[in-house]
Formats: C-alpha cells, sequence, structure tokens
C-alpha cells in the first residue's frame, strides 16, 4: 500500500484550517504544505471520482467552497476527509498528500485544462450522475 514506502516522508503535523479551507501538513523530511479542500475533493482517489480505469474519470465541479467535516486516521498510512458535499470514500496516503502538496501548480493547471476541454466552469454545479453500475460507493 502506497504511503509506507522506505525512507518516504511522513506527516509530522497535520492541521484543518476550516476558515482558510486548507489542510496543513509538515513532513520529516521538512516539506510543509498547505493544501486546498477543493483540491482534495477534485482529486479524491476514490472511484467515485478516478473511476474503475483510464478515461473513466470523474470531472468534479462546484468544489470551490467544500468544507471537511472529519478527518479520521487509516492505520498508519493515511487519512479518509470526510466533506461536507458527503463525499467520504476517498483513503490519502501520505504519499498522496505530499505529491497534492509538492504539484499544486501543475495540479491546478491540468485542473483548468480538464474544465476548458470539457466547456464547464470550475462553479458549475456537478452534472447529475449517470449511474455506471458501481456499488462501491
Amino acid at each position: 500500500m502506497a504511503g509506507l514506502q522506505a525512507g518516504a516522508p511522513t506527516p509530522q503535523s497535520i492541521t484543518v484550517h476550516n476558515k482558510s479551507k486548507v489542510l496543513e501538513v509538515g513532513f520529516s523530511d521538512g516539506a510543509s504544505f498547505r493544501i486546498p479542500f477543493e483540491l482534495m475533493r477534485i482529486y479524491s482517489p476514490s472511484a467515485e471520482v478516478q473511476g474503475h480505469g483510464p478515461g473513466e474519470e470523474v470531472l468534479q465541479t462546484g468544489k470551490r467552497e467544500v468544507g471537511l467535516l472529519e478527518l479520521e486516521p487509516v492505520g498508519n498510512y493515511a487519512v479518509k476527509p470526510v466533506f461536507t458535499d458527503g463525499h467520504e470514500s476517498g483513503i490519502f496516503t501520505w504519499t498522496l498528500l505530499y505529491e497534492l502538496g509538492q504539484k499544486q501548480a501543475a495540479l491546478w493547471a491540468e485542473y483548468e485544462r480538464r474544465l476548458a476541454a470539457a466547456g464547464v466552469e470550475r462553479d458549475a454545479p456537478m452534472a447529475p450522475k449517470g449511474g455506471h453500475g458501481c456499488s462501491s460507493h
């Protein structure tokens, strides 16, 4: 399972900033990141967001104001956020949190590219679910 690779940075501190809607994570290598809840939500590793294979990703919109209700620990390798929009099936490993923090600029640029390609706005409401038959979320 990702998140416990030998020598990989591990969180030394995790702080939820509900007012500014960011998760602050300080890692063992000295790196510290402020990861917006919106970025976490749109890049959630859950099947609901990522699909079950390449090309099945679901573009997330309307998540700018998403908050965090809970941040549940998952073993010694991850956390599971419970977002205010009801999403709670993504497990964020330490490795994923590090990547989200380290690659924020590139991830935002990719998100904006995907929005433009789909012809939708960042704050547009999510389209109704088409129901692909997956009962895992």
